[in-house]
């Protein structure tokens, strides 16, 4: 009788959409692995066919994809790869989203509206998902809409670090362009010694997506080089006149600091023309080349994905290394 092995070494596959392939192969690049070969069009009336060139049996599935524009695209895609890795019987599935399409839309602000931050934790995990790796969600309670464990990775240390490379620390205000977000500052501020805080209260009206008003500075920032932090920038409306209003207020300089770069509408043009010295983001999203301008940094977040998933698949610690206070 002839011997049966049974293989019980773990295999680590990652898998890319056509969102952002850029960035998957720079994350491959990182984990020192190919991509898997995936075929993947569009049927004449906009349907996604997806089907992966060899084997997955048994893998530890990595899937990743931003939520780039088409937005609903890319989302449908990336749920019709995890349906067919669970189908064709992948050990494990980690759907990896550097950009969390529908975040904003994390709880009900009037009657009759939909969750649909809540909606997408569905899809993903009806579709076969069994982990779920996002970079800075919109808010820390999208983790607890997911069944399952839930990876939330920080571009803050790395950009922290950046800036603080750049500007002298003892005249450094860290600034939340709402009140909302002063935590986030004073996770900025531990990282760059302690430096002083501020906010700018303004206010919002639900009915009206991607506008708020921007008020007056709370905290004294006369001199100061400030940062105004966000986890985003869509159309750049809001966090623009919060450069203003820190210039109006005797900021000496100010610089913009943020995540995702959605870069809807205006927002180019409006960051161009803003009086902010350098705007740093990373690339959670891909900047097309008429996106960029001269005092545009882009920092690349794939090293963080790398060592994320490396340590997922290895079954570390992903917490010790990116809880932001690393």
């Amino acid at each position: 009788m002839s011997e049966i092995r049974l293989s019980s070494e773990k295999r680590l596959r990652l898998f890319a959409g056509r969102g952002f392939p850029e960035l998957a192969e720079e994350v491959a690049t990182e984990l020192g692995i190919p991509l898997t070969p995936t075929s993947a069009y569009d049927f004449a009336n906009g349907e996604i066919f997806v089907r992966f060139e060899e084997s997955v049996r048994g893998c530890d599935a990595f899937v990743i994809q931003s939520h780039t524009n088409p937005v609903n695209k890319q989302i449908m895609e990336q749920l019709i790869m995890v349906d067919a890795l669970k189908r064709a019987s992948a050990k494990r599935i980690t759907v990896v989203t550097p950009f969390y399409g529908y975040a904003r839309q994390d709880k009900k602000s009037r009657g009759r509206e939909p969750i649909t931050a809540r909606l997408m934790a569905d899809l993903f995990k009806t579709a076969g998902a069994d982990r779920l790796m996002a970079v800075d969600l919109h808010t820390s309670q999208i983790q607890g809409f997911f069944d399952g464990p839930v990876d939330h990775l920080f571009a803050l240390p790395m950009l922290a670090n950046y800036v603080g490379s750049k500007v002298d620390r003892t005249r450094l205000t860290i600034v939340s362009p709402d009140s909302g977000r002063v935590r986030v500052a004073e996770r900025w501020s531990d990282l760059l010694g302690g430096c002083p805080i501020a906010f700018i209260h303004k206010t919002r009206d639900p009915r009206i997506p991607n506008e708020s008003i921007t008020g007056r500075v709370v905290g004294d920032v006369v001199g100061q080089t400030c940062v105004v932090i966000d986890d985003m920038i869509d159309t750049a409306g809001t966090i623009t006149k919060a450069v203003d209003a820190l210039f109006e207020a005797g900021a000496a300089d100010v610089i913009i600091a943020a995540t995702h770069a959605v870069f809807s509408g205006p927002a180019v043009d409006r960051l161009k023309n803003s009086r902010a010295s350098e705007v740093v983001i990373t690339n959670t999203l891909p900047i097309s080349e008429d996106q960029k301008f001269d005092n545009l940094t882009v920092l690349s977040i794939a090293p963080l994905l790398g060592r994320a998933i490396r340590e997922v698949f290895e079954d570390g610690s992903v917490t010790s290394l990116f809880d932001g206070h690393s």
